[in-house]
């Protein structure tokens, strides 16, 4: 009965969306794909099949390939889209995705205290918090700005795979204050092999070196840790926040509220339709 489940084609298919919103994930703003996989309860099959890929090939490759498919086609798929909609409509699309963020906090709290809650995963929460306005805050204030090259495209693809393996890790909130974020979207957006290359090395050797460490984090420290995931997803949140366009005109505060809304509804209906396919 279980495997007549598994192999259901609504089944598949549902895997294949949650890897495409998977996939979104990774490169949308203010968004973490490793968050989205924590919600959709893949996320420690991931990091196990990562940190070992030879021996847990065969238990947990064929589950997981759904979610690889949908994965690719939701990031290459939306990666011309997202450039495009950021050049034309930069505040509405960034409120969309604040809204998305936000409406995913209660499942994302809900997995932070699985294990039960402790002082010392309260205060790892307000430490990151704090740790990442301070970043973000104090590259704003110097207003750091970088020319693109292969080295710093090695670092858009660290990253982006750092925004996988760790839940709550949003590539975009390093990049756009580096103003690296449009450029490299939009050089994987158009397949431009001056980007992807360099972007693609940058994140396998990060998943390479880093994914058994953080596998190893979150199986002895789970509450600590993905507490700390929760304070950075906050701070980001606000921090990509664009304050200014509500100031533009009621006209423009009003879209920027709609797409918020419309954001935070969308994630609470997935979160809903998600927990009535439950996954392995």
């Amino acid at each position: 009965m279980n495997n007549k489940k598994t192999f259901s084609p609504i089944r598949i298919g549902m895997k294949m969306f949650q890897g495409a919103l998977i996939g979104l994930g990774a490169i949308l703003p203010g968004v973490s794909g490793g968050v989205l996989m924590v919600v959709f309860g893949v996320y420690k099959s991931v990091m196990e099949f990562l940190a070992d890929p030879f021996r847990k090939f065969k238990s947990h490759f064929p589950p997981l390939f759904p979610y690889g498919v949908g994965l690719l086609i939701g990031f290459l798929g939306v990666a011309q889209i997202l450039s495009m909609l950021l050049d034309k409509y930069p505040a509405p699309s960034v409120c969309v995705f604040i809204g998305l963020i936000t409406g995913m906090l209660p499942s994302l709290f809900r997995e932070a205290g699985k294990e039960g809650r402790s002082g010392a995963s309260i205060v790892s929460m307000i430490i990151a918090m704090g740790f990442l306005f301070a970043l973000l805050i104090g590259l704003r204030v110097m207003s750091v700005q970088i020319q693109p090259n292969i080295g710093w495209y090695l670092f858009c693809g660290f990253c982006l795979a750092l925004s996988v393996i760790a839940p709550g890790m949003s590539f975009s909130t390093l990049l756009m204050p580096l103003g690296l974020y449009e450029p490299f979207v939009s050089g994987l957006g158009s397949l431009d092999m001056a980007v992807c290359i360099p972007g693609g090395l940058g994140a396998m050797a990060t998943v390479l070196l880093f994914s058994r460490a953080v596998n190893a984090l979150f199986n002895n420290y789970y509450s600590v840790a993905f507490h700390a995931i929760v304070g950075i997803v906050i701070a980001a949140t606000v921090m990509i926040i664009p304050f200014e366009s509500f100031t533009v005109s009621a006209t423009a505060a009003a879209v920027n509220v709609i797409c918020i809304v419309g954001g935070i509804v969308a994630a609470l209906v997935l979160d809903k339709f998600n927990q009535k396919f439950e996954v392995e």
